[in-house]
């Protein structure tokens, strides 16, 4: 029997097992307590509380205003739904970048007033002061490696990561370098396939893939692209499972029908 279906609530040692059994790792994003209660039910192994709810739930071009306090807010939503899943909140821009004093108040904040159980921070050597203060305190912390949104002024682009030669020999020794500091995880975000493989054999903790090729240990990607309700972001790596955008315009649409034409509500529908 697989770990996936023995496992009654998820833990960083079950997500190490499964990678060493080479069973995938299952990921999504939720901000809200009525979507984590789905995903939760449906097998969920990680939901990841995702700084993309600057995007998705409040409509900015970036991740980068969505503040602490934010996602605390959607942390807490997420966490009152989940009976199995392991939960991953995004520490948001500005709240641990060069501060390991400042990223360890902003973790102890999220995991006492949310009651998430790990964070996930982006980065690698460039924000190591940050991680170790962050596990000395023993919060579990997932590393962000690849193309990170939160620096996406940098980059200047959301096109692939780490294909150049000083970023793709760069991008192994960070992942080295966050194991070795003890992070349990490391999202692997919109890179080449094979240099993917290549992080993930030279690790023992699960990398978890978004654009970053079928070898790595398991897959994520945002609850709101691969349901169809975003319409205007569809890269290579999305594979839509859904099209709610279109069933729920139908939906609302006849809503509206049927109060125009006074059906709704009906005899049956009324005291």
């Amino acid at each position: 029997m697989s770990i996936h279906k023995q496992v009654k609530i998820v833990t960083t040692h079950q997500l190490k097992e499964m990678k060493a059994n080479g069973e995938k790792i299952a990921m999504l994003t939720a901000y809200d307590y009525s979507m984590a209660k789905i995903i939760d039910q449906a097998g969920i192994d990680i939901i990841l509380v995702g700084d993309s709810a600057s995007n998705v739930m409040a409509g900015n071009k970036t991740t980068l205003p969505i503040t602490l306090d934010h996602m605390i807010w959607h942390a807490t939503s997420v966490v009152k739904a989940v009976k199995r899943a392991f939960v991953v909140v995004d520490v948001p821009f500005g709240s641990y970048q060069g501060n390991s004093s400042e990223a360890l108040r902003s973790c102890i904040r999220i995991m006492k007033e949310s009651g998430g159980h790990a964070v996930k921070m982006e980065g690698g050597i460039e924000i190591k002061e940050s991680v170790q203060r962050v596990l000395s305190a023993g919060i579990p912390v997932m590393g962000h490696l690849g193309l990170t949104p939160q620096s996406i002024y940098k980059f200047g682009t959301y096109s692939v990561r780490a294909k150049e030669e000083e970023e793709a020999r760069k991008l192994p020794e960070d992942a080295r370098l966050l194991e070795q500091l003890g992070c349990f995880g490391i999202v692997l975000e919109k890179i080449p396939a094979d240099l993917a493989k290549r992080v993930a054999e030279s690790v023992e903790i699960p990398i978890i893939g978004i654009g970053a090729g079928p070898d790595v240990d398991g897959q994520v990607l945002v609850l709101h692209d691969m349901l169809g309700i975003t319409q205007d972001f569809k890269p290579r790596f999305l594979r839509q499972y859904a099209d709610l955008n279109k069933i729920m315009t139908e939906a609302f649409k006849n809503y509206v029908s049927d109060i125009k034409l006074k059906s709704f509500p009906n005899e049956r529908e009324s005291y």
